[in-house]
C-alpha cells in the first residue's frame, strides 16, 4: 500500500504543478487585457499580436487547468447524488469514472491533438493576419501536452480512491461531498 500512497502524492504534485502554470497564465493574461486596454484608448494603438496571445494565454488558463480541476474534485457531476453517498460509494463512482472516462478520453485528445500540432507544424502555419503571432503550432501543441496531464490526474482520482476505500483518507466537505482530503 505504501507505494500506492507515494504514486498517489506524485501524480497530485503534477497536478498542482499543472495548476500553478494555468495561475500564471491567467495574471499575465490580466496583464495582457491591461496593457490592451490601455494602449488603445489611452494612445490609439493596437496590437494583433497582443490580442491573439491573450486567446494563447487563455488556452492555457483552459486546457492546464482541468488537471487540477480533476485533482482537487473541481469538476462538474451530479452533485445532488454524489453529497449524499458514502466515501466508500464515492471513491468507487471516482474510480470507474477515472479508469473508463477520463484516461481513454486523454488518450483520444492526446492522439488527435498531436497530429493537430504536427500538421500545424509541418505547415508552419502562423496568424493569418499582419501583424499576428507566428508559430501557432507551439499553442496547438498544448493540446497533448494538456492529454498527458488529464491522464496523469485519472490516474490520481483512482489512487486516491483506492486510498479512500482502504480507510486512509476521505473526501472532504459538506457531508464528505466534494473536495479532497
Amino acid at each position: 500500500m505504501q507505494w500506492i500512497i507515494k504514486l498517489d502524492d506524485g501524480l497530485a504534485r503534477l497536478s498542482y504543478l499543472c495548476g500553478w502554470v494555468a495561475c500564471v497564465a491567467m495574471l499575465l493574461m490580466a496583464g495582457n487585457v491591461f496593457y490592451d486596454v490601455v494602449a488603445r484608448y489611452a494612445f490609439n494603438e493596437v496590437s494583433i499580436g497582443m490580442q491573439e496571445m491573450e486567446w494563447h494565454l487563455y488556452s492555457i488558463v483552459f486546457l492546464l487547468g482541468i488537471p487540477y480541476a480533476l485533482r482537487t474534485d473541481g469538476h462538474v457531476r451530479v452533485d445532488v447524488f454524489y453529497t449524499r453517498w458514502s466515501n466508500k460509494a464515492k471513491a468507487w463512482i471516482n474510480l470507474t469514472g477515472a479508469l473508463l472516462f477520463v484516461v481513454p478520453f486523454a488518450y483520444l485528445i492526446g492522439i488527435y491533438g498531436y497530429d493537430f500540432a504536427l500538421d500545424s507544424y509541418s505547415m508552419g502555419e502562423g496568424s493569418g493576419d499582419p501583424g499576428g503571432l507566428p508559430h501557432r503550432w507551439l499553442i496547438k501543441s498544448v493540446i497533448p501536452v494538456t492529454a498527458f496531464f488529464i491522464a496523469i490526474a485519472g490516474l490520481n482520482m483512482a489512487t486516491f480512491a483506492l486510498r479512500v476505500m482502504s480507510g486512509e483518507k476521505q473526501y472532504e466537505g459538506e457531508n464528505s461531498g466534494g473536495g479532497l482530503a
